[in-house]
């Protein structure tokens, strides 16, 4: 049961020339007109529809195959002729995920999609560049489609696959220095496919802002900490994977998907080579690539352990904590944050992994202390008792949004307030719509992880926004993000002031008249209480 309780936590190159910003146009056999552009590697057709224009499955790397496997990302082959761009590249090996992924078992996924409006006339656009989660062993850039969002905030949205699980972050000596961290030397390179074609597609290369949540977001912070990525972004968006956290956070029995020391994923990537039967050391790196996708992703799940490496080298040298702790990132505007009720989205896969068993009183007991230990158990169930939830359930979703989620997310704010302009963000609209393929859980869903992604997506996972107020929720936010990507303040258009981030208020956001205001994070999720017991 822990095991499976950790897995499901564990979510400038010169710019071309203008005149190439205007596509060309060509039939399509339906005979309405189709979007070209000519990328640095080769023409590419798109598809229009509603204001608004989609390139879909452009490589920017080679396929991460044979020798390839476990090597650093080699730019794409260029193309005669025009490709067709008009349906997502495959999705990165994976297996089925709890909020509907689809399973995979194509290693040729290192594919992205740009989405723009259909016209403009004025200055390049805002680049914003999304990093999806999944917990670095599910997700895909298809599941988010960005219409709305660039239309609505006339900007260009870059949605990114990267290498997952064993294929992404497997750390083992016989891959050298450079191990550990393809998956994030994946977002590197694809950051710099944006830094050669931005202007080809209407947009700014100096005006990127890297956006991400759950694992993306985690991908954000470490982005930020890796000096290979200077330069690549010019601003940062983080949702749900707060950088202030600790290699025992958010539990001390391993597999969770926040960086881990080099140490640590190497024992990591030893354990897997083992399980693989790939124990010879002059033979580990041949009878490792010589496995099949398959076997590969039976070690490849989110309790295993993959994500980021830190240390000793390479494309991390220090973790996230460190970096922004001794101020040396990547300065850049942030906006940071969480939802409300994170941690109801992890309790609910809990249950739908044990048969739809909702969690009991003794389980809510057992699990509070087998992570917490006796000393410190015993004053979290005086703080969170039972009777002041709605269920064992919602109780256990209290500790874990405040302790793993929450108040990290306040450390983090004040760590980056002290280098970098900050606004920090608590999405909270109660009643947001629960996942399409989920199944319905025995308790309220709250502001769960990852709802807030439908209000600024279409979602593939997420119905989207139901009501008049979500849907006017839903046009603020996106409001929000793209005046900070394209100045680095959110403010504007009559929406609520959203001020820089100060002591430990942050910016709500609700549905409903006075649903976006400033909230206490650390009064509302007792990280008084926390740092109390915890330090």
């Amino acid at each position: 049961m822990r095991r499976l309780r950790t897995a499901v936590v564990g979510l400038t190159v010169a710019a071309l020339a203008s005149a190439l910003a205007v596509p060309a146009l060509a039939a399509d056999t339906g005979g309405s007109p189709r979007p070209v552009v000519r990328t640095a590697d080769g023409g590419v057709r798109g598809t229009a529809a509603d204001g608004h224009e989609n390139f879909r499955g452009i490589p920017y790397a080679e396929p991460p195959v044979g020798p390839l496997r476990w090597a650093q990302p080699r730019r794409a082959r260029s193309w005669s002729g025009v490709r067709d761009a008009s349906r997502p590249g495959n999705d990165c090996p994976q297996s089925a995920g709890f909020l509907g992924d689809k399973p995979s078992t194509t290693e040729d996924c290192l594919y992205l999609n740009v989405t723009r409006p259909a016209r403009h006339t004025g200055r390049p656009l805002p680049v914003l560049f999304f990093v999806h989660g999944g917990g670095f062993y599910s997700g895909s850039a298809a599941l988010y489609g960005a219409d709305r969002l660039a239309t609505r905030g006339d900007v260009i949205v870059v949605t990114t696959n990267y290498r997952l699980g064993v294929f992404g972050f497997l750390d083992h000596p016989a891959l050298g220095a450079q191990a550990g961290n393809y998956g994030l030397a994946d977002q590197q390179a694809a950051l710099r496919w944006v830094q050669r074609n931005a202007t080809t597609f209407g947009g700014d290369p100096r005006n990127v802002t890297l956006f991400g949540e759950s694992a993306g977001s985690v991908s954000t912070c470490a982005q930020l900490s890796s000096p290979a990525a200077a330069g690549l972004f010019q601003r940062a968006v983080m949702d749900s994977g707060p950088c202030a956290v600790t290699d025992e956070w958010p539990y001390q029995d391993g597999g969770n998907w926040y960086p881990r020391p080099r140490a640590t994923a190497e024992q990591e990537g030893a354990a897997a080579a083992t399980a693989l039967h790939c124990t010879d050391p002059a033979r580990t790196l041949s009878c490792l690539r010589g496995k099949s996708t398959a076997d590969l992703l039976t070690v490849s799940g989110g309790g295993q352990g993959f994500g980021p490496a830190y240390g000793g080298g390479g494309l991390l040298p220090r973790s996230p904590r460190e970096a922004l702790t001794t101020g040396r990132f990547n300065r850049v505007p942030v906006l940071h944050g969480t939802t409300r009720d994170e941690h109801r989205t992890f309790v609910a896969a809990i249950e739908a992994f044990t048969g739809g068993t909702p969690v009991t009183e003794a389980g809510y007991r057992d699990e509070v202390t087998g992570i917490l230990g006796a000393d410190i158990a015993p004053k979290v169930l005086a703080r969170y008792p039972v009777d002041r939830y709605g269920s064992p359930s919602e109780a256990l979703a209290a500790v874990w949004t405040d302790r793993a989620w929450s108040c990290p997310a306040l450390t983090t704010d004040r760590l980056f307030d002290r280098y970098v302009p900050t606004r920090a963000f608590e999405f909270a609209d109660e009643d947001a719509p629960w996942g399409t393929d989920a199944g319905t859980p025995s308790f309220p869903t709250g502001a769960f992880h990852a709802a807030e992604l439908q209000y600024l997506f279409e979602d593939a996972q997420f119905p989207g926004p139901a009501t008049a107020a979500q849907r006017a929720l839903s046009d603020e936010m996106i409001g929000y993000w793209t005046r900070f990507a394209r100045t680095g303040d959110p403010n504007g258009a009559a929406a609520p002031t959203w001020p820089r981030f100060a002591g430990s208020t942050v910016q709500a956001l609700a549905p409903g008249r006075d649903g976006t205001r400033p909230v206490d994070l650390a009064a509302e999720h007792q990280c008084r209480f926390w740092q109390s017991v915890e330090s």
